[in-house]
């Protein structure tokens, strides 16, 4: 018997094969000791359009308006169309007892792959490979630790939740401002609200009004001795009484009252998570925020270097403390950093609480490579040597 694992992509599929010691290919799959693997290739299954459902909705009309469907249709893509019939006859294949979902670990994934599941009409159990790594260890720790997929039940729920509700403000609110206005406006959940919000932003600025204001300064004790200072005054509108507060002072002596000493000690930055692995890299190098996730989409999937880039904490989890730590002993070896014995604060960067589908963005043990990877790619070295300078 084999157990069926169906990855998001041909690249993860051949590095999980390569680890199940799955190394024999056949079409649309990897198989060997006890494993087949296979991929999708993205989403090979979308919602259907209007048209499908009535050849009327072909024709935008206002008095259509609302479309909701009774019953959701999917529809395969033509190009994608010999890889899905390749996944239904594995999930339906006399000898595969279950099927393990190793779609990326997150909702999106989640999607992904039940679409297919139940497309196939397959009823065997599923088990489901949650990693944050394409590492051969971190690859084996998951199989070693599947979960069952019913504990994901809720996190595909949320999954078709969110795509229906991009379909259905999609297509009506497209449709009914088309319609009214006479001109092709598109509208979408995320597209409106993030089109208005630059749409405000560019207002503001256009209405910017420069209002000058003065700010009095008075030099104390500037004869070079020790203890001279600048007394700085509130920022006023009115430059007489700007003029007012420094005639006043000009000339006059200064009692020192007294003297107070702070010392602030300045947190080092959180770990990545994408958005602001993406400020940074715009700020350091210059990419663009599609720039950044190609680069590190690729750090994660085909070198192995980082853990999965599309997160939204900053935080680990609490098991991967001993990883953190002997991460940032490597970055140290490889890195020849000059304070042998300086070992972080690991703790502040523990938070279970805010870690949902995935932990922040770090570099994984394969990193040594990095420092003489020359294929590699300076760019992409650049990002990944920016997320080590991060995690040590």
């Amino acid at each position: 018997m084999f157990s069926l694992v169906v990855s998001e992509k041909p690249s993860v599929a051949k590095s999980i094969s390569a680890v199940l010691n799955a190394d024999k290919r056949e079409g649309g799959f990897f198989i060997g000791s006890g494993y087949i693997v296979s991929w999708c290739i993205g989403h090979l299954l979308e919602l259907a359009t209007p048209d499908e459902y009535d050849e009327k909705l072909k024709k935008w009309r206002y008095s259509d308006l609302p479309i909701i469907p009774d019953k959701w249709k999917y529809t395969v893509k033509k190009d994608k169309e010999k890889q899905l019939k390749i996944l239904i006859g594995l999930m339906n294949r006399a000898d595969v007892d279950y099927v393990i979902n190793a779609c990326d670990a997150g909702r999106e994934g989640e999607l992904i792959f039940r679409l297919i599941y139940e497309y196939a009409k397959c009823t065997k159990p599923i088990k489901r490979l949650w990693i944050s790594s394409l590492e051969d260890a971190a690859i084996k720790a998951g199989f070693s630790n599947l979960k069952d997929g019913k504990e994901y039940n809720s996190l595909y729920a949320a999954a078709s939740c969110r795509e229906r509700a991009d379909w259905l403000v999609g297509i009506n609110a497209t449709r009914v401002f088309s319609t009214l206005y006479n001109s092709v406006l598109s509208a979408g959940r995320v597209q409106s609200p993030t089109l208005a919000m630059l749409v405000k932003r560019d207002a503001d600025i256009a209405g910017f009004v420069k209002e000058p204001f003065y700010t009095p300064e008075i030099e104390c004790g500037n004869d070079g001795k020790s203890g001279s200072f600048t007394a700085m005054g509130e920022r006023q509108k009115d430059l007489a009484i700007a003029e007012e507060t420094r005639s006043i002072c000009d000339g006059n002596s200064v009692t020192i009252r007294s003297v107070e000493t702070q010392k602030k000690t300045i947190a080092p930055p959180k770990l990545f998570d994408l958005t602001t692995l993406q400020r940074e890299a715009n700020r350091i190098n210059g990419f663009t925020a599609a720039q950044t996730l190609e680069y590190a989409q690729s750090l994660y999937e085909n070198k192995k270097l980082i853990t999965y880039p599309r997160t939204d904490s900053r935080y680990l989890t609490g098991d991967m403390r001993h990883t953190a730590t002997a991460l940032v002993e490597l970055l140290q070896k490889e890195a020849e950093c000059q304070s042998k014995d300086f070992m972080p604060d690991i703790d502040r960067l523990i938070n279970d609480a805010k870690v949902t589908d995935h932990h922040a963005i770090i570099p994984t043990m394969e990193i040594k490579r990095a420092y003489n990877l020359e294929p590699l790619g300076r760019k992409r070295r650049r990002l990944c040597n920016r997320g080590a300078y991060r995690a040590g």
